[in-house]
C-alpha cells in the first residue's frame, strides 16, 4: 500500500483546504480513496468565481546561511581603510560605479539582470534571531534580541506565509508550493508555519554532497519497509510500478481531470521534478555539483509548479579564516548563480522566476587580525546585509540604497525585512493587509509596517 495522505482530518482554513487533504491512495486493486480531486475541484471553481488565475512568479530565496559579509558579495567598499575593504579587491560589474566582490567575476557581468539593495539593515546580529527577523518579518521578543540561544520560531516563515495563501500543492501539478532544500548545515529556525498550521510547512528535501535530490519520505507519508526506504533506485522503482499497474488496470479512463491531476503528484510532474537524473547531462555539467545541483533543482520545482523554494547555502560564518573560507565558497556561489540566471533566461523563464540572494546579517566592517590570512576574520553585524533581487519581472540593473563611508549602516534608503517581505507579497499578489488568527484568537497582520521596495515596481 502507498499512502500519501496524512489522513487525520484538519481544521479547515478559509479557502476549505489542508495540506493534509493532499492525497490519498489505497489499494491499488481498483479501490482508490482520493480526497485531494474535490480539492482541486474547489479550487478551479472559486479561481473561476473569482477570476484570480493569473501567473505569479515564483521564489527562489538563496540563503547565505551564517552570514556572509557584504564586502565580500556586492558592496566591496574600495575607498575604504585597508583593513575595511574588501580582502579580495573588486571586478567591476556592469553598473557603471558599482563593483562587486573580486571573487564574483560572473556574477559580476549579470547586472543588468540584478538589483542590488545595499542598505538592508535590522538590529538582531545573532544567528538565530537574524534568520528568525530575515525569514519571517519578525524579530524574537525583545529580551531575546542579541542572545545565542533565543525561543523556538515565533511567527511563520514567509514561505509558510505563501503556502497558506497560495495553497499547499499546485492544483494542475501536484508539486508542494513551498519547497526548503536541505543542505550540509541544517540552518537556524524560521523557515516553518508555527502557529500557522504544520501543514504549510516547507516539504524538505536533502540533497547530498553530490547536489543530488531526495524527497523526504516523512512528508511523502510513505508506507515501506525502512530498508527500503533508504534505497532512492528502489523508491523510484516502486513509482515506476504504480504508473505500470495503473496502465493495466485503465483506471486512468474512469477518472476525471482532477483526479488525474491528484495521481501527478506521485505519477507525474510532481515525482519528476525532484528527479535530477531527467535532466539533460550538459544542463547539469553546467551547474557543477553542490550548490549549482540544488539551484538546478530549484528551477525545475519553479518550472513545475512550485511557489517559494528555499536554498541554504554555507557556511559563511567566518570570525576566523574569512580568507580561505571565501576562496571556497564565493566561487561556487559565483559560478551556480551564474549557471541558473543563464538557464532561466535561455528558457524564457527570466520573468517567471525571481532569486533572491541574503542571508541573516552580513559582517563588521573592520577585519579581525588583519594581515594574518589564516586567523582574519569579521564578527556578526546587523548594521548591513547582503540583498539581491534577480529577474521575476522586476526592474533590474540597478542599486537601491547607499551604504556608509565604512560599510557599516546605511546612508540613504535603509530597507528593513518586512519591507523585504511586503515586496515579495507584491511580487506574488498577495494583499499587504492580510491577516490569519492566532490560537490565542487574535487576528494577526502578517505585515505591520513593511513596505514593498518601491524602485523594483
Amino acid at each position: 500500500m502507498l499512502d500519501l495522505l496524512h489522513a487525520k482530518a484538519q481544521r479547515p482554513k478559509c479557502d476549505g483546504t489542508s495540506r493534509r487533504e493532499f492525497l490519498q491512495v489505497g489499494a491499488l486493486g481498483g479501490m482508490f480513496g482520493l480526497t485531494l480531486p474535490d480539492l482541486l475541484r474547489a479550487q478551479a471553481a472559486e479561481a473561476k468565481a473569482t477570476g484570480k488565475i493569473s501567473k505569479r512568479p515564483a521564489i527562489v530565496l538563496l540563503f547565505l546561511d551564517g552570514g556572509a559579509s557584504q564586502f565580500e558579495t556586492f558592496d566591496p567598499k574600495m575607498s575604504a581603510p585597508q583593513e575595511y575593504r574588501s580582502l579580495f579587491g573588486a571586478t567591476q560589474s556592469t553598473l557603471p560605479g558599482h563593483d562587486f566582490c573580486g571573487l564574483l567575476p560572473k556574477m559580476a557581468t549579470l547586472t543588468d539582470r540584478m538589483a542590488i539593495v545595499k542598505s538592508f539593515t535590522h538590529k538582531d546580529g545573532d544567528h538565530g534571531g537574524g534568520t528568525h527577523w530575515v525569514k519571517t518579518g519578525y524579530p524574537w521578543p525583545p529580551e531575546f534580541l542579541g542572545k545565542a540561544v533565543g525561543p523556538p520560531q515565533q511567527q511563520p516563515s514567509i514561505g509558510s506565509i505563501v503556502s497558506r495563501t497560495l495553497g499547499p500543492i499546485n492544483r494542475e501539478t501536484g508539486v508542494p508550493t513551498y519547497v526548503r532544500v536541505q543542505s550540509n548545515h541544517g540552518g537556524y529556525a524560521g523557515d516553518d508555519a508555527v502557529w500557522l498550521g504544520q501543514e504549510f510547512n516547507p516539504f524538505r528535501v536533502y540533497a547530498d554532497a553530490k547536489g543530488r535530490s531526495n524527497p523526504m519520505l516523512a512528508n511523502m507519508g510513505m508506507k515501506l519497509e525502512s530498508a527500503r526506504l533508504q534505497d532512492r533506485r528502489a523508491l523510484l522503482q516502486a513509482f515506476d510500478n504504480l504508473d505500470r499497474t495503473l496502465d493495466k488496470t485503465r483506471i486512468m479512463d474512469g477518472m476525471d481531470g482532477f483526479q488525474q491531476q491528484a495521481l501527478n503528484v506521485i505519477t507525474g510532474k510532481a515525482k519528476e521534478a525532484f528527479d535530477l537524473s531527467q535532466e539533460d547531462e550538459k544542463v547539469k555539467e553546467k551547474y557543477g555539483p553542490g550548490l549549482g545541483q540544488e539551484m538546478l533543482l530549484a528551477r525545475r520545482l519553479c518550472e513545475a509548479g512550485a511557489g517559494f523554494v528555499t536554498l541554504n547555502n554555507g557556511y559563511w560564518d567566518h570570525h576566523s579564516g574569512i580568507i580561505p573560507g571565501c576562496k571556497d565558497l564565493c566561487p561556487k556561489l559565483d559560478h551556480a548563480v551564474h549557471a541558473f540566471m543563464e538557464d532561466v533566461k535561455e528558457r524564457g523563464l527570466e520573468n517567471d522566476i525571481l532569486l533572491i540572494i541574503t542571508g541573516e546579517f552580513g559582517r563588521t566592517p573592520r577585519v579581525g587580525n588583519y594581515g594574518k590570512d589564516k586567523d582574519a576574520g569579521r564578527d556578526h553585524w546587523a548594521g548591513l546585509n547582503p540583498l539581491a533581487f534577480c529577474g521575476g519581472g522586476l526592474k533590474m540593473q540597478q542599486v537601491i540604497g547607499e551604504s556608509d563611508d565604512r560599510g557599516g549602516y546605511p546612508k540613504s534608503r535603509p530597507i528593513w525585512p518586512q519591507d523585504y517581505m511586503a515586496t515579495i507579497f507584491q511580487v506574488l499578489g498577495m494583499d499587504q493587509r492580510m491577516q490569519f488568527t492566532h490560537p490565542t484568537g487574535r487576528p494577526m497582520y502578517m505585515i505591520e509596517d513593511g513596505k514593498p521596495i518601491e524602485e523594483l515596481f
